[in-house]
């Protein structure tokens, strides 16, 4: 059987990132962060390429829990966390770290009696307001924590950048300082910068990094992609033409007949779809790869098919390879032309795509 659409994962171009991860960040270690199933590109896969790093978090704890029944034996960090006995438990018993965020967390461990300990990491809330103690509830817990017969020591302190992807803001500067205000004190290890802080605030560099988008070869910010930074895209998602037809002036394409013919035009149909992962909101315009030569997107995405001006590539036939985004199209640019993030595109690829490897 031929699949249309798949996904190329590159794994040489992970360890390229991570070693520009290095570069950036010579002194620290790194946490790799594949949540989200590697931002799509393949939990089980990723993994394979990080022997560089020295320890990964996921957000959730059935993540972790995948990753230890597939025998991986490095250190794994829960971003975020546990609420129950039963979660704390299955950390425990999967020798896995947790983000301590919340003082009903610590209630828990308090109480918790088992031999067994936890290690933790300490969130400071310094701005994002979403997960982690605030700045006035900080210093108490980090010493109940201490003192708790259930937590590993030491403990490791970390907060998390809300706008690190805009450099014209002054509220990363604000969330760094804040948090190096509560934490100088203490010995344990930090972590403050995500990719966004590690590619452009070097203040954010502390013991750890925990890049993400970056290891996939992607920019974190709006108006730059990786390429730019030296990163290589790890995921390159391809299809192939259906059929080639030549389509007249007046002649309108696609559900609504959004687009209209304004000269003779040869149309390219294109098995991709929002059914794929291909985004739904992609505009006229968006460009594609076909045969490695840039055509344009016209009518509106469907399920199972795009539409493209084959004009400029007239030599194109039926089953011609196409490049979505990848190698030679950045996947931000795809992002651009929908209204999205590069994350939402990675992430979004359903299972109806065969992933491969090399």
């Amino acid at each position: 059987m031929i699949n249309s659409a798949y996904a190329l994962i590159n794994l040489s171009a992970i360890e390229h990132n991570i070693a520009k991860v290095k570069e950036y960040a010579p002194q620290a270690k790194i946490m790799a962060v594949i949540k989200a199933n590697a931002y799509g590109h393949g939990l089980l896969t990723v993994v394979k390429a990080l022997a560089e790093v020295d320890a990964v978090a996921v957000a959730r704890i059935s993540e972790g829990i995948r990753l230890r029944n597939a025998g991986f034996k490095d250190r794994v960090l829960i971003l975020e966390g546990f609420v129950s006995v039963q979660e704390l438990e299955d950390l425990i018993i999967y020798d896995l770290e947790a983000v301590i965020h919340s003082w009903e967390q610590i209630e828990v461990l308090k109480a918790y009696q088992a031999k067994q300990k936890l290690s933790v990491w300490l969130k400071l809330d310094s701005g994002m307001n979403r997960l982690g103690l605030k700045v006035k509830e900080f210093s108490a817990a980090y010493q109940q924590l201490q003192s708790c017969h259930s937590v590993n020591q030491p403990i490791s302190l970390m907060t998390h950048l809300s706008s690190a992807d805009d450099v014209n803001s002054d509220v990363t500067v604000q969330q760094i300082s804040r948090f190096n205000d509560v934490v100088n004190e203490y010995p344990d290890d930090k972590s403050i910068a995500n990719s966004a802080g590690l590619l452009a605030w070097p203040d954010s560099i502390t013991d750890w990094v925990r890049p993400g988008i970056m290891l996939y070869g992607v920019s974190p910010f709006q108006d730059k992609n990786g390429k730019e930074f030296g990163l290589k895209p790890v995921m390159s998602f391809f299809s192939r033409l259906l059929a080639v037809k030549d389509i007249a002036i007046g002649d309108s394409v696609g559900y609504a007949g959004t687009w209209v013919c304004q000269k003779p035009t040869k149309l390219g149909v294109i098995a991709i779809g929002y059914g794929d992962g291909y985004p739904r909101y992609a505009k006229p315009g968006t460009p594609v790869l076909v045969n490695g030569q840039r055509v344009s997107l016209v009518g509106r995405v469907s399920m199972d098919m795009i539409t493209v001006d084959l004009t400029s590539e007239s030599k194109a036939k039926a089953g011609d390879p196409v490049t979505l985004w990848g190698e030679g199209l950045a996947v931000e640019e795809i992002a651009h032309y929908s209204d999205t993030i590069p994350y939402t595109l990675l992430c979004g690829v359903t299972q109806r795509v065969e992933m491969r490897t090399k």
